[in-house]
């Protein structure tokens, strides 16, 4: 793992501000990644922070939450059982391209002379600006400031605006402003790069054939709207987009439309000082398969709102709405301003990517990028829903109630692999199992656990029984179902419940025996179905019936989960004195991560999967995982033995690992080993660590960056409803500062090296433990408890060499090695080695 302790941007391009991110030098060799790390959107819509011009750009990108083609996977060998359908997200039709021309000279950014240059992010009302200077050929001076807005209040609403002033001389101006339908590759000045030749399974699939075939067109005052049907999906889009303008100076107008690009083009004859402002507001609507005129009229709908109210009005609502947001979730590090804005850079991308999904999951790259065909996963439920829950309650109800639309999915795909209950798929836009690749994604069945273990907690953390009885409890009563069907009764000794043929977080280690964390989670999930059902039954008599009557319950079932939960196999080396991460696990040889070259970095691109599979090598946490997820199941001795045995094994070629090893690496002492986990999370797009950001952003690794500064330095757990805090601060912070929201009550909690504060910023009150000690904490009335340490400092970080040497249960003795390497040094972009 490429792990960094200090700065990593170039502070001369970046310049440091605490509510932005800023870049002050434009370079064509980084597009891709700072199209990323420039992208705004709102949970729905999402466009990529191209250029406005729309030329250059590595992946030229508007992306719609759920919006997505559907194709055949062939696979070259069938089996029964086998995902069918692939899905993927369309590139819908770009409406950010305002192109400019003074004197028929284009300004094409990677060949522009540009005096001055800076684009800026803004956190606190979420506006991209930009501002240059442009020398023309001819010597003439430009000043170009633009904006970019995508409404965090009305989803399908995006504006732009574009100023141009002439400073030192007269010229003709032309301005056009388009739609232009990129997906299918329809663009005369770029033919798209995103699509790499390299092999790389994390990129999306390039698609072969037309994607949108055109059904509607019009235009008419200056208001352009294009639809189009997806060929296979059937899946529909209209975007409209109004245009105005204010200028002291003469112009004329023109229009043009066609079936793949509309065109709104502006002649100005253009005097010195007199400012040309180009107000373009652009309107998007999807659906699974309404006819393309009815969101023609839609979009009409939403852009004659805008046009009434003015952009400058959704420009104050923006503002007010991400006032609120801050207000729930900021989480401020004193005397930290590195880390402080990037961890607001992270937040800001979680509102993005979830806020106003309303309905729709949240994809492994939100809308940002095209990364992982937009595909939602596990990352969801595990890194995004805890920030969700503790900080903006209503997003994760949303979220949690897309899962519950795909159950009747789910049912089917369990049926299909001959189980009772339900499975959901790994990968997924429509429902559908994606995934081509079953040992390393249908396998994974811990999915059912995650997203079980999600709705739980948002329901411990709300009181939401309204939701818990009409949805949640379906969830966990099909997913309990489908593991007390899966597992199965061996006696020895004893009555044990095993589960087989499954592939745990760990995607270096696929269809094994009892994982650890696969059986752990399990048994959770079992056990809050079986709770959650005798609570209905006993408090909502009618609420039980109808859950009896939709999922045809047996109250029989009842005890079928507590005894399948009880007698869970929990895998235990008694001579290593750790959880094995499963049945086999301990019998292989460990992977010298030490001496594998950093060419050969992430392996997944490197190895075949079966050289991996035969090591004890991680691509990201797993047993660990379960020490945080299911932190009450395991003691602080265990805890420090697992993460001292899995930690120098754990590659970290997955962006999901390094939060989660700086939150259990700060709870069992090694404090400044956290800070480096923690760091490097933080700056995985930032300073693209894993040479991908260009695909979109690492959403799960975002949530995580909440939930290192929270659950790790922060100390708060929440274990069955038993709100706990114990803190671990960094010996080089002067303190924490985060929120979160349980049961409608905002708490701030204030960390510092002597004390811990809490109040009520929010709300009534609230009940917590710190260290072990009962807190309640009411409006007005702060709550200050002294700390008299910050948990164990432990120094260093686990070595492999303390592993090797030991013995393993029959005798053999536990050594690393590597396979057969070939040294070929010209590949490039991989990976740095670990620090």
């Amino acid at each position: 793992m490429n792990l960094i302790s200090r700065d990593p941007l170039d502070r001369n391009r970046f310049p440091l501000d605490e509510w932005a991110l800023v870049e002050t030098d434009f370079s064509s060799k980084d597009m891709g990644r700072t199209e990323t790390l420039f992208a705004i959107g709102n949970g729905y819509l999402g466009l990529r922070g191209n250029v406005d011009e729309g030329r250059d750009g590595h992946e030229h990108g508007t992306y719609i939450n759920g919006f997505h083609e559907t194709w055949p996977i062939r696979h070259a060998e069938e089996a029964f059982g086998f995902a069918r359908v692939g899905q993927t997200i369309v590139n819908a039709p770009d409406a950010k391209i305002i192109r400019l021309y003074v004197d028929d000279e284009p300004l094409v950014l990677t060949e522009a002379d540009l005096p001055m240059y800076e684009r800026r992010l803004d956190f606190a009302d979420g506006i991209l600006c930009r501002s240059l200077e442009w020398r023309t050929p001819s010597g003439k001076r430009v000043l170009i400031n633009s904006r970019r807005m995508v409404s965090f209040t009305d989803r399908h609403l995006a504006f732009m605006d574009y100023e141009v002033t002439l400073l030192d001389a007269d010229a003709s101006v032309v301005i056009s402003s388009q739609i232009l339908n990129r997906q299918d590759g329809i663009d005369e000045y770029h033919a798209p790069t995103a699509a790499s030749k390299d092999f790389d399974p994390r990129k999306a699939e390039a698609f072969t054939d037309r994607v949108l075939q055109p059904r509607y067109k019009r235009d008419e005052d200056g208001r352009y709207v294009l639809g189009y049907r997806c060929t296979n999906s059937g899946m529909t889009i209209a975007c409209g987009a109004d245009h105005t303008i204010e200028t002291e100076n003469e112009f004329e107008e023109s229009s043009q439309i066609g079936d793949d690009l509309a065109k709104h083009v502006y002649r100005i004859r253009a005097h010195q000082g007199k400012t040309i402002r180009i107000t373009k507001t652009v309107s998007y609507h999807t659906s699974s398969g309404v006819p393309t005129r009815e969101l023609a009229d839609r979009c009409d709908r939403t852009l004659d709102r805008a046009r009434d109210e003015g952009m400058e009005s959704f420009v104050e609502r923006q503002r007010e709405w991400l006032s609120e947001f801050w207000a729930r979730t900021d989480v401020v590090l004193p005397g930290q301003p590195v880390l402080q804005q990037a961890t607001r850079w992270n937040l800001f991308q979680l509102a993005q990517a979830s806020m106003r999904a309303d309905g729709q999951g949240v994809s492994a790259k939100g809308v940002s990028g095209s990364g992982y065909g937009g595909h939602y996963f596990w990352d969801t439920e595990v890194y995004v829903l805890p920030f969700l829950t503790y900080t903006s309650p209503i997003a994760a109800r949303n979220a949690l109630r897309f899962r519950h639309a795909m159950l009747d999915h789910a049912r089917m795909r369990a049926t299909e692999l001959n189980q009772l209950g339900a499975l959901f798929p790994w990968r997924t836009i429509n429902g559908l199992e994606s995934s081509a690749y079953y040992a390393a994604g249908t396998a994974q069945y811990h999915i059912d656990a995650d997203i079980s273990h999600a709705l739980t907690q948002y329901v411990s953390a709300t009181g939401d029984e309204d939701f818990l009885a009409r949805e949640a409890i379906d969830i966990l009563v099909e997913t309990a179902r489908m593991w007390a069907d899966l597992g199965f009764w061996r006696a020895n000794g004893g009555d044990i419940f095993h589960i087989h043929g499954v592939t745990g977080p760990d995607e270096y280690t696929t269809v094994v025996n009892d994982n650890l964390y696969t059986n752990v989670m399990a048994r959770s999930n079992l056990r809050s179905a079986a709770a959650a059902v005798t609570r209905i039954r006993e408090e909502d008599p009618q609420a039980y019936d109808r859950m009896v009557a939709r999922v045809k319950f047996d109250e029989a079932e009842i005890d079928e989960w507590s005894r399948a939960a009880e007698a869970m196999h929990i895998p235990f080396d008694e001579n290593l004195r750790i959880h094995p991460q499963d049945a086999q696990f301990l019998e292989k040889e460990r992977w010298d991560l030490s001496h594998t070259p950093p060419e050969k970095r992430p392996l997944l691109l490197h190895f075949h999967p079966l050289v991996i599979y035969r090591f004890q090598v991680l691509k990201q946490a797993d047993v660990v995982l379960a020490l945080l997820l299911q932190g009450d199941q395991f003691t602080a001795a265990e805890k420090r033995a697992d993460f001292d045995y899995y930690d120098p094994i754990t590659t970290g070629d997955s962006t999901l690992s390094a939060v989660v090893q700086s939150i259990i690496a700060a709870e069992v002492g090694y404090s400044s080993l956290a800070l480096k986990y923690f760091t490097s999370g933080l700056f995985v797009d930032l300073a693209d660590l894993h040479n991908n950001t260009a695909d979109g952003v690492h959403v799960a690794s975002t949530g995580g960056v909440w939930s290192a500064l929270v659950y790790g330095f922060g100390g708060f757990r929440d274990h069955g409803g038993r709100i706990t805090i114990d803190p671990r601060l960094p010996e080089e912070w002067q303190g924490l500062t985060y929120r979160i929201t349980l049961r409608d009550t905002r708490v701030r909690v204030d960390v510092r090296q002597a004390d811990i504060e809490l109040t009520v910023e929010d709300g009534d009150r609230a009940t917590v433990f710190v260290r072990g000690e009962r807190v309640t904490v009411q409006a007005g009335e702060p709550v200050l408890i002294g700390l008299d340490h910050q948990g164990p400092r432990l120094p260093g970080a686990p070595r492999a060499a303390d592993v090797e040497g030991n013995l393993r249960a029959d005798g053999s003795v536990i050594t690393s090695s590597l396979p057969t390497i070939s040294l070929d040094t010209s590949e490039a972009g991989m990976l740095e080695p670990i620090d």
